[in-house]
């Protein structure tokens, strides 16, 4: 019998229902009910993205030299990225892969978050400084993200080596 991967979620999560804790069992809701509101945000900023690249390319006389169009344009697609993202990192605590807090996706949040800052900034009007401060958060966000994410690789090859000694000294 094949199962839909709604189905299949939907079966799991009543089998572990049982054996969760009340805390447990609040935060799978709370992390229910953030997805649909997330959903509805990105359903909502989807249309307004789309509904202004209607007006700028059919309504304006559509300019595709001026600078201050593609700011606008690819800061709503960036804020659509970012909240997609935050969305799937909550799937996932849904689905049971991840516990609440996974700070390599806040990181990698984070970093869409200084990147979109950077495509919607005027150069002209910012001060050296602040530039200066978002290009070292940038910094500290990428290596703190790579710190991470070496650890998590380090420790995923340490489980796989000692499963295949473990599998080693069976045989």
């Amino acid at each position: 019998m094949n199962l839909t991967k709604r189905e299949q979620l939907t079966k799991e999560l009543f089998k572990h229902w049982s054996v969760m804790t009340f805390y447990e069992r609040f935060e799978h809701l709370v992390a229910l009910a953030l997805t649909g509101l997330i959903a509805v945000i990105i359903t909502v900023a989807l249309w307004r993205l789309g509904n202004e690249v209607f007006r700028i390319l059919v309504l304006d006389a559509f300019d595709p030299l001026d600078h201050a169009v593609f700011q606008t344009i690819f800061g709503m697609i960036m804020t659509l990225l970012i909240a997609m993202e935050f969305k799937h990192s909550i799937l996932q605590v849904l689905e049971r892969k991840a516990h609440i807090i996974q700070v390599k996706t806040v990181l990698l949040i984070a970093l869409l978050a200084l990147a979109r800052k950077f495509i919607i900034l005027d150069a002209k009007e910012m001060e050296a400084s602040k530039m200066a401060a978002l290009a070292l958060c940038v910094v500290a966000l990428g290596i703190a993200y790579w710190l991470i994410r070496e650890r998590d690789e380090r420790e995923l090859f340490g489980i796989a080596a000692r499963k295949r000694q473990q599998e080693e000294a069976e045989s």
